[in-house]
């Protein structure tokens, strides 16, 4: 691999505005009381670019934005310093709900996207071929608008792949079983979406192992499953480790699985020796969940949670 890079490219093909509310506990059926609210830009890939700007990257955004409401896209992406490579569609942005009870429990109401032309495609793919020259990393991550196939996306993924390009890639349902099949060079689902992808439930550590392997023997070079406070699992060149973050206070999950991919990435990027750098992906994880909304809040605090991260390498019969 060459030489550290800061450059890296995010994609969210479905962008959303995030409104979220806490409150007691969600009443369904009746009225339910919010006690605070946020609305900020957000989707998968929005939030990655968020986190890999505060760890000090220079981040290129693109993907599908509608033309009606980017004015909190653009707010954002002014303050991160993010270069906007965004394909502007027809239509609104929309709004994703997320309704977070005092037990910690998120309730995700997640609505459909724009809807993308086949235009809209041809220029993003332009935009693609052009970042393509000087960006060596590009994170696809989220779900996927109408208009873009997983079979769309999967393409993608092998273009990028077939160029020698790093990708990393994090979703979900079709659009994950598609993306698979291009093999980009990372993943990470949780053990939700791993249980999901093979079609039965992995109960145990060992069971998460066996289905992550199988992914690994499809030529994925690293397959990374998270499992919450049961902490990090990632399996690069046969080998397995695993990071064990420190017991966090819980105030929201949401954007968890963006900052560990980003933390992921940064590492990379970083060229930081393998434990350091499931260490670092970790506990940056581990900090997100004390928050609400993506970023890095302190450095110091991050540094405090590494120490208390423990990493280890993980002893697998292999059959």
């Amino acid at each position: 691999m060459s030489n550290k890079t800061n450059n890296v490219v995010t994609i969210t093909l479905n962008p959303a505005l995030d409104l979220t509310g806490s409150l007691a506990a969600l009443n369904i059926g009746s009225v339910s009381l919010v006690n605070q609210s946020s609305l900020h830009a957000a989707g998968k890939g929005v939030n990655v670019a968020k986190v890999l700007s505060d760890l000090g990257a220079k981040v290129t955004v693109t993907g599908f934005l509608g033309k009606d409401n980017p004015e909190m896209f653009h707010q954002l992406f002014s303050d991160i310093g993010a270069h906007d490579e965004f394909v502007y569609v027809n239509g609104a942005t929309r709004i994703n709900v997320k309704l977070v009870e005092a037990d910690g429990r998120v309730n995700d109401i997640n609505f459909p996207g724009v809807t993308v032309s086949s235009a809209d495609i041809l220029a993003f793919e332009q935009t693609l071929q052009r970042l393509m020259a000087d960006h060596q990393y590009f994170v696809f991550a989220g779900s996927l608008p109408q208009g873009v196939s997983p079979e769309q996306c999967a393409k993608w993924i092998a273009l990028l792949q077939s160029e020698g390009k790093n990708v990393l890639f994090d979703s979900s349902r079709a659009a994950l079983k598609a993306g698979l099949e291009a093999t980009p060079w990372l993943i990470k689902p949780n053990d939700e979406e791993l249980s999901e992808f093979v079609g039965q439930p992995l109960t145990s550590r060992e069971a998460c192992q066996n289905a992550a392997q199988s992914l690994a023997e499809k030529g994925i070079a690293n397959v990374v499953v998270s499992m919450g406070a049961e902490g990090v699992m990632w399996l690069n060149d046969q080998q397995w480790l695993c990071a064990q973050p420190p017991k966090m206070a819980v105030v929201s999950t949401v954007g968890a699985g963006d900052t560990l991919v980003a933390g992921l990435c940064w590492g990379h990027m970083q060229q930081m020796p393998k434990a350091e750098l499931l260490k670092f992906a970790t506990a940056l994880s581990a900090m997100a969940v004390t928050q609400v909304g993506v970023g890095l809040t302190s450095q110091q605090e991050l540094e405090n949670i590494q120490q208390r991260t423990q990493v280890q390498l993980l002893c697998t019969e292999t059959n």
